[in-house]
């Protein structure tokens, strides 16, 4: 029996995104702080070794982003189908992949680092510091991944604001810690990443607290539920066909900085120095891509076309109106942006030179952000993988012809022609979306 549908609402999206946007505003914070704690040592090896080891860490990590989406549109749809047990049950899926992902790192973690090391060597010293450092957080991993899953199910829910207090929490706790551990005690590389490895198993420990309703009943231990191969099989697909769109994505942005490390350093740290406007129009839609993948789970479990219409465009009225805004920001604060991040006139000269692509990057990648959370709401991983992987041939085509005869700019326009078509090619299977919501 499905639930009664809620009306969707200017005032329910804003009620989801801008929670998510909150949060997002507090993760560079965090990497400042351990950066400037390890700073005050005088030494630079340390710095070194903390942005290495986070760097390593979060990039494993990130592999496991598919918990997060994945679970969101797949507890949003049982929730609007009114599947209370399901939704349950996921909850404890979601928890036992994120801890078994987690041990398994800790138990292949010295293989783990030299593959690390073997693709981003460094000095003895500062190698040897973030071995120190990575050996103690990894044993947080099971917090960290578990973390995703319990994420995703709160923004399935709709729960925003919990997702913003454990942020809060874990990011508040780990610069407390920062400060007493480096400062306090002089503890050095060791005290950031005990700070962040008690950070996040503290984090787990207010999520789960903070989903304790979902642990009052049977539902969450119901074991021939929790393991039926059915529903088993279908989380498994779903985010697999996520984790392959997801590597082909990072595969674009890592493509395309070493493409640009090819027309030497000036040009490599202006395309440096532009990505992080990039990295600020992500963190701004990531709140309303959030708002509707759990509004159109919601919709399209609940077997409600208009309502899954209705989300799917609020939301990005939303976010296009945003995008605007960015856009004009960049265009007429841009060049003081840029003054702020580097002293150096070359990087400088040519960052402002390239400013115009920042400028159309968010209205190019709008409907890419926009679409990726409306499928994984629905669950159709297939057609986000099969889309990626059009957008990466076509981002890959545009760069062989464009780098010969443009140089940077050619990388710059293939970047964005890989936005555009991974918009143009998801909108192309949005009507299949849409009539899937009528089936019985």
């Amino acid at each position: 029996m499905t639930e009664p549908i809620r009306a969707v609402t200017h005032r329910r999206v804003l009620k989801i995104a801008v929670p998510i946007v909150l949060s997002n505003a507090t993760v560079p914070i965090l990497g400042a702080v351990d950066t400037g704690v390890v700073g005050q040592m005088g030494a630079a090896a340390p710095i070194g070794a903390v942005g290495i080891g986070a760097i390593i860490l979060a990039a494993i990590y990130w592999i496991f982003g598919f918990l997060r989406m994945g679970t969101t549109g797949l507890v949003g749809q049982a929730q609007g189908a009114g599947d209370g047990a399901e939704v349950r049950a996921l909850l404890t899926r979601a928890l036992m992949i994120g801890v078994m992902a987690g041990v398994l790192m800790i138990l292949f973690r010295a293989a783990l680092f030299a593959g690390a090391f073997r693709v981003s060597p460094a000095s003895a010293e500062v190698e040897g510091l973030a071995r120190d450092y990575m050996g103690i957080r990894i044993f947080s991993a099971p917090a960290a991944i578990a973390l995703y899953g319990i994420t995703g199910w709160l923004i399935a829910q709709e729960r925003t604001r919990a997702v913003l207090m454990i942020q809060l929490w874990m990011n508040g706790l780990n610069i407390a810690l920062d400060l007493w551990f480096v400062l306090g005690l002089g503890w050095g590389v060791t005290g950031v990443a005990f700070a962040t490895f008690l950070a996040e198993w503290s984090g787990l420990a207010l999520g789960l607290y903070l989903c304790r309703d979902a642990f009052r009943g049977a539902d969450w231990c119901d074991w021939p539920r929790v393991f039926d191969r059915a529903r088993l099989i279908r989380m498994a697909k779903v985010n697999s066909d996520i984790l392959i769109r997801s590597v082909l994505l990072q595969a674009i942005f890592v493509s395309f900085l070493f493409l640009g490390a090819d027309f030497g350093d000036v040009p490599l740290a202006a395309n440096q120095i532009l990505l992080q406007f990039l990295e600020i129009t992500a963190y701004a839609m990531d709140g309303f891509a959030f708002a509707a993948e759990a509004l159109v789970a919601q919709a399209l479990g609940a077997r409600s076309r208009h309502a899954l219409r209705q989300g799917a465009w609020m939301t990005s009225q939303w976010a296009l109106g945003v995008v605007i805004l960015l856009s004009l920001s960049f265009a007429v604060f841009g060049g003081a942006i840029i003054d702020l991040m580097t002293t150096a006139p070359d990087v400088r000269q040519v960052a402002r030179d390239f400013l115009p692509y920042m400028v159309l990057a968010p209205l190019a990648g709008v409907a890419a952000w926009m679409f990726d959370g409306i499928f994984i709401g629905a669950t159709r991983s297939a057609d986000m993988r099969n889309m990626m992987i059009v957008s990466a041939l076509i981002y890959a085509a545009a760069a062989a012809l464009l780098i010969p005869a443009f140089g940077n700019h050619g990388l710059w326009i293939a970047f964005l022609i890989s936005f555009v078509v991974r918009g143009i090619t998801l909108a192309l299977r949005y009507p299949a979306l849409e009539a899937e919501a009528d089936k019985a």
